[in-house]
């Protein structure tokens, strides 16, 4: 089977929808099937990688989102999709301006749609009307978790299958952990409000002098925060870091630290640190509590209060039994989202679109 698969943000900018897209169509080659990405890009040419354009970042979700607009780019998305001869045409956040707009807006091939956000959407709130008569061209609608369907149906309408996003296991294996001296705490994701880094910065009061506490990546937060913690020689401030480096630094932590407050679809980092063998500490969101059942793969926190956050914190760094468990169940729910059953998933739908089509 020949499948496009399209994506609205940039593939040189790190972020969620663009792993998801890059390890499916990874996921979908393995198994023997033809698999191209269309998207923008901004850096050097990525095999299997169809650029449509550079992306302009707009702002979108209290996050940034590299997206690429315009004439070109509409008329890049149509020539590749009319050269393609793809069987299925598969629409990661179908309703995004850009690529995904436009194809879903014009090609004829079979479509499924994908769509990620969770929490609230302005573009939905103020065209909904509009957008739902283009979401009616799919073939076939899929959601990343409950909360995303439920954003979608609220503004769209229709009915959605529920396919969780998937890690690349294959990213873990081998890799030499980042040694610790001490028991370490990792953050990883943008210094945004929404994430909640301030939230366990807060949290540290609570926690040992011993503890060891990596912040990794950057945002409009940064410099603020790092004021905040200034003196604290118990945070250390990372930056961006390279896939294999972050993985290392990962599995080299005693835990993860997801305090997000709003706007989490699917918990992708809480099932990347079970990859790696990390325990994991989060808020109870509804996105993370589809991925991790408390107290079972991980210890669930309200969003926002740190002395719980710092509370749980504690139990998981100087409680080696319920380490141990979390680490355990946390290895088994990653087998059940590898990048290689979303793929499977994937392709019993595309058969469906694909017979669906046949039969009119």
């Amino acid at each position: 089977m020949r499948v496009a698969v399209v994506c609205p943000y940039s593939l040189s900018v790190p972020g969620g929808v663009q792993g998801q897209v890059l390890g499916l169509a990874g996921a979908l080659r393995a198994l023997g099937h033809d698999a191209d990405v269309l998207g923008p890009s901004d850096g050097s040419a990525q095999p299997g990688v169809v650029s449509l354009g550079r992306s302009i970042a707009l702002p979108a979700n209290g996050s940034v989102a590299p997206v690429a607009l315009g004439p070109a780019t509409a008329l890049r998305t149509l020539h590749a999709l009319r050269h393609g001869s793809y069987d299925v045409v598969h629409l990661h956040e179908p309703l995004v301006p850009g690529p995904c707009l436009t194809a879903v807006s014009c090609t004829r091939a079979p479509m499924v749609g994908t769509f990620h956000a969770a929490g609230t959407s302005a573009s939905y709130r103020w065209a909904g009307v509009v957008l739902a008569r283009v979401a009616g061209r799919l073939g076939l609608r899929c959601a990343v978790s409950a909360e995303a369907a439920a954003l979608a149906a609220r503004y769209l309408g229709g009915d959605y299958d529920v396919v969780p996003n998937g890690v690349e296991l294959a990213r873990f294996a081998g890799v030499e952990p980042s040694p610790t001296q001490r028991p370490t705490v990792v953050f990883i994701g943008r210094h945004e409000p929404r994430k909640g880094l301030a939230v366990l910065l807060a949290a540290l009061s609570g926690l040992p002098a011993d503890v060891e506490v990596w912040v990794v990546g950057d945002g409009p937060e940064t410099e603020r925060l790092q004021k905040r913690s200034a003196g604290d020689d118990r945070v250390r401030w990372l930056g961006r870091l390279d896939d294999h480096e972050l993985v290392a630094r990962l599995a080299g932590a005693d835990v993860l630290c997801a305090p997000s407050l709003r706007g989490e679809s699917f918990g992708m980092v809480l099932v990347e640190a079970m990859a790696a063998g990390t325990a994991v500490v989060a808020s109870d969101l509804p996105g993370y509590a589809a991925v991790a059942r408390a107290d079972h793969e991980a210890v669930l926190v309200p969003a926002g209060d740190a002395e719980a956050l710092g509370s749980a914190l504690r139990r998981v760094l100087f409680e080696p039994d319920l380490a141990a468990s979390l680490v355990a169940a946390g290895a088994a729910r990653a087998l059940e989202l590898s990048t290689d059953r979303m793929a499977e998933r994937y392709l019993e739908r595309y058969e469906t679109v694909v017979r669906q089509r046949r039969g009119r």
